[in-house]
């Protein structure tokens, strides 16, 4: 298997454990998965998001793997899957950053 299915398994793991039909919202859904992560996971969960959001993947390939792997419904949102991915990333590096600075 080369590296690039490894990421993609990974982040299609994440997708579809995290945002599936049982959660209230994707912003719960996040946070659950932030409270049960421990911060090794989050780092390895940046890592996959940000190689796929930066792979040779175009534009539509990448909206349709987010769309095919999280329930979620976008246009209830008003976010792309690209813009809703960008948002999972940020708020998990915050929260990487906040649980750092809590160590210091």
């Amino acid at each position: 298997m080369d590296e690039t299915y490894d990421y993609l398994e990974e982040l299609e793991d994440f997708l579809g454990g995290t945002f599936h039909q049982d959660i209230s919202s994707t912003e719960q859904a996040l946070d659950e998965f932030i409270n049960e992560a421990s911060i090794e996971c989050l780092l390895s969960t940046i890592k996959d998001c940000e190689k796929f959001l930066n792979s040779s993947l175009i534009k539509q390939e990448k909206e349709n793997i987010i769309q095919h792997n999280a329930e979620v419904y976008f246009p209830a949102i008003e976010l792309t899957p690209l813009q809703w991915l960008n948002d999972i990333v940020k708020n998990m590096k915050e929260e990487v950053k906040q649980n750092r600075s809590k160590k210091v």
